[in-house]
């Protein structure tokens, strides 16, 4: 049952004193909207999180044991970028059929499917005897973390107020970038001397956080309430009204607004996402996911194989840089954290695109002729990325209603998983015609092109309820 917009006051002005039910949709997205923080969600927000911190360091675990695996196994270039690669394929399928399958069953039990595959595959890495079974293992393993993340997004989103959303949700993000200044520090201290075999077995890790997903946490109450469930949805948000009176928060009467709230609707359409509606916002997520994620992974995964190659640096130097590069990016992505809530998704993404294509157009004109000047501007510039691609769930979750979230925010990141497949091979190419300069030049170009799409297209969705932008 919906209504819609138009329809509030004609159903007022028949029936001005009907009460609304205690279980009725806009009842209890209402009560949701106006409770504080609570135990249960910020306990939620965490155990999701840290499989997201797990998720981040085996993004990056590769780009960190490749210098060494490369020259372990005599690797050609083009077996290097099938390795790399091979985990971002398999991201894509991961990200798109399970953004689907969590509309169908729940977030929760497709979270505890994509953890247990990529533990499991990453112990399977750790065993690979030649390139092939690698390639096979991390396309593997990239099934279960790009199935993760985008319903882990959606999951997380929808327990958020639309007040401090943002700052609630990419705090959570934030624990994906910690992820890789983590691999970072890994690379550091291990690869050099214990071998590549230590990226992975620390990716094993995340075996450990399925107990307390299946004993602890509870579905998405806006998934119950988009599937009918109401009396499902009222025990989760009583236990969070519970434990705010608990911690002595006062909380005022819900107020039900004038918003579309669809109850037991069947899971959204795949025709309804590249509607009238919501089609401009698919291709405008497309090009953001697609764009930023070319240029930074391109970056993050090449440049250890160019400082070691173009500059014959040493492998704990090479991995320092990539360490003290992430960790320059959380930083930033902190700052963006704390303040996007005020400046806006549509200003902060155009400028920080537009921004990081300065320090890349330098490289490109410098010729990139040191090591330390590569560093300095390619720090800069993935930094101000970063702040975008950490970010995109968000906006992600924003753009799309409860029955399309989490396969919308897959479709999006299944063009993330293209943008970072196709890196290595723009690299590839563009070293191959002409030297380093020219992939900076590339990569200046596609931020340029992809801020001008946000500054043209982007709507800001800043402060807005969930139902009220996307009905």
């Amino acid at each position: 049952m919906s209504l819609s917009l138009a329809e509030y006051p004609a159903a007022a002005e028949a029936a001005p004193t009907a009460p609304i039910s205690v279980l009725d949709g806009r009842m209890l997205i209402a009560r949701l909207e106006r409770l504080p923080i609570t135990r249960p969600v910020f306990w939620a927000r965490g155990v999701v999180g840290m499989a997201t911190f797990f998720d981040g360091y085996t993004t990056l675990a590769i780009a960190y044991a490749m210098p060494v695996l490369a020259k372990t196994w005599g690797l050609t270039p083009t077996s290097t970028a099938a390795i790399i690669s091979a985990g971002y394929v398999g991201q894509l399928f991961g990200a798109v059929f399970f953004g689907w399958l969590a509309e169908r069953i729940g977030r929760l039990p497709v979270l505890i499917a994509t953890i247990a595959i990529f533990a499991a595959m990453s112990c399977a890495c750790i065993f690979a005897w030649d390139a092939q079974s690698l390639i096979i293992f991390r396309f593997l393993q990239g099934i279960g973390t790009g199935g993760e993340v985008p319903v882990a997004s959606a999951y997380v989103s929808e327990l958020s107020g639309a007040k401090k959303r943002g700052r609630f949700f990419l705090l959570y993000e934030l624990l994906f970038l910690v992820g890789l200044v983590f691999a970072g520090m890994i690379g550091y201290a291990l690869v050099p001397t214990v071998g590549w075999k230590a990226m992975f077995v620390v990716g094993v890790v995340p075996v450990a956080l399925i107990a307390p997903l299946t004993f602890f946490l509870f579905e998405s109450p806006r998934w119950l309430i988009g599937r009918g469930r109401l009396a499902a949805a009222d025990k989760v948000i009583s236990r969070f009204e519970n434990s705010a009176r608990r911690a002595g928060a006062s909380l005022e009467e819900p107020r039900p607004a004038e918003i579309t709230v669809k109850v037991d609707a069947p899971a959204g359409a795949w025709r309804e996402i590249f509607g009238s509606f919501y089609g401009p916002r698919t291709y405008l997520l497309w090009v953001l996911w697609f764009g930023a994620y070319l240029v930074n992974n391109g970056l993050v995964t090449w440049l250890p194989t160019l400082y070691r190659t173009k500059f014959d640096m040493p492998v704990d130097q090479e991995i320092a840089y990539g360490f003290i590069m992430t960790g320059c990016a959380a930083v930033a992505s902190l700052v963006c954290a704390l303040t996007i809530d005020r400046v806006g998704r549509k200003r902060w993404y155009a400028a920080a695109l537009l921004v990081a294509a300065i320090p890349l157009a330098a490289l490109a004109v410098l010729g990139a002729t040191s090591a330390k000047m590569v560093f300095v501007l390619a720090t800069l510039s993935y930094s101000a990325i970063q702040t975008v691609t950490f970010s995109l769930y968000l906006y992600s979750g924003e753009l799309y209603p409860t029955r399309l979230r989490s396969v919308g925010a897959g479709l999006g990141s299944a063009w993330l998983r293209l943008g970072s497949f196709a890196g290595p091979w723009v690299i590839g190419f563009a070293v191959a015609s002409g030297g380093i300069a020219p992939v900076f030049a590339v990569f200046s170009g596609i931020a340029v092109a992809t801020g001008l799409v946000c500054v043209r297209w982007a709507p800001e969705t800043t402060g807005r309820v969930l139902e009220e932008l996307s009905p």
